[in-house]
């Protein structure tokens, strides 16, 4: 080496049939490999070319109550302003080294705003969106357009957009947050930026539909005005009446006899790009499910990952070697290749559609984009 740094290479003779025959002359190469800072393919394939993903993420359950009951306390110690910008509490794969990352290209977190706060504006690269599953009365202000939260709504956000939150309630509310954080840390993409410190009083007011609403909110009819497509969704709310009642539709269709769900008692729908038709954001992917009481989806894995929130009901979910019962607001992650099948238990007692009911989001767009995507489902050819 041309200098006196220590090499982090450090490469072990194998006896094994698929290795060079340890010898003097072979451990004289392999310390010119570690002086030189290089690792030859021979020593690493088995890791860097598994058959089949092995994701570093483990499946894992985050409980809503306790969830919320942090939150709150947070919200009663920690100030939403400039420092923090956001009373966002990120939910940390535990196998993940302690990192703030749900899985290695997804963040997902709840965020928690008290009665009359504002949290500041700001913008970043990094594509977002806010879903809400429980609560009314905050508003997320996009590009200065005043857009409601409330229960059961999706609320995309294209990446660069100036944003900032109020809570015009008098109670305070949670929501989850969901970004591609970790994708664009890992690829050192990420940029970010501060706004203004307060939003102007006609962003403080509450119209019943925002200004996108307006232009892109109509079913199957898009603006001649706003030609061609947009790598994110102009439309900055999905409204739960219009989830539920796909959802709704699709079950009974099934009833009747007519297709429409992706297996037995298995409705879903995915949040689409008015412009394109496509994925609402580059590099997330957003669904609802709805799984009628008794029926069980088959065990399905995809290369990438995905983070789910039990939007309503009860049911018993198994990811890989781990199964849970889970109830509203709870928060579990799918890593990539490991089998997820999820067991609706849900009833008109803890279910407003007497079914489990499943928010999920996933980086399946980016897998997409370079030809990565692979899935299998049990019980089908592949």
């Amino acid at each position: 080496m041309t200098d006196t740094v220590t090499s982090p290479v450090r490469l072990t003779m194998v006896d094994s049939p698929d290795q060079p025959t340890p010898s003097a002359a072979l451990q004289e190469l392999y310390h010119g490999f570690e002086d030189e800072l290089l690792i030859p393919l021979w020593t690493e394939i088995g890791d860097l070319m598994p058959l089949h993903p092995r994701s570093k993420a483990a499946p894992h359950l985050w409980r809503w109550e306790s969830l919320v009951a942090l939150a709150d306390r947070a919200g009663h110690l920690v100030p939403v302003g400039r420092g923090g910008e956001r009373r966002a509490i990120a939910l940390a794969n535990p196998a993940l080294g302690g990192r703030p990352f749900a899985t290695p290209t997804l963040w997902a977190a709840i965020q928690y705003l008290m009665p009359g706060e504002d949290a500041p504006e700001h913008r970043h690269t990094q594509h977002a969106f806010r879903f809400v599953v429980e609560g009314e009365g905050v508003w997320t202000v996009v590009g200065r357009d005043p857009v409601a939260m409330n229960r059961g709504d999706f609320l995309p956000q294209a990446g660069w957009n100036w944003h900032a939150h109020h809570n015009a309630a008098d109670r305070p509310m949670a929501w989850i947050d969901g970004l591609d954080i970790p994708f664009q840390y890992v690829t050192e993409s990420q940029f970010f930026e501060f706004g203004r410190d307060e939003i102007s009083p006609a962003e403080r007011t509450t119209p019943e539909r925002s200004h996108s609403e307006r232009l892109w909110g109509h079913p199957g009819l898009r603006p001649v005005s706003v030609p061609g497509s947009q790598p994110g969704t102009p439309l900055l709310a999905y409204r739960w009446v219009d989830t539920d009642r796909a959802l709704t539709d699709q079950l009974e269709l099934e009833a009747e006899g007519y297709a429409g769900t992706i297996e037995p008692g298995h409705a879903a729908v995915r949040y689409a790009n008015p412009t394109s038709g496509g994925d609402v954001l580059p590099t997330i992917r957003a669904e609802m499910h709805r799984i009628r009481r008794g029926a069980e989806t088959a065990p399905r894995r995809e290369a990438g990952s995905s983070v789910y929130q039990v939007f309503d009901g009860s049911g018993r979910v198994t990811v890989g070697d781990a199964s849970w019962s889970v109830s509203r607001g709870d928060l579990f992650v799918v890593p990539s290749w490991v089998p997820f099948s999820a067991r609706s238990e849900a009833s008109a007692s803890d279910s407003d559609s007497a079914a489990l009911d499943l928010f999920r989001f996933s980086d399946s767009p980016i897998f997409e984009a370079l030809h990565l995507d692979r899935v299998h489902v049990e019980g089908q050819k592949a």
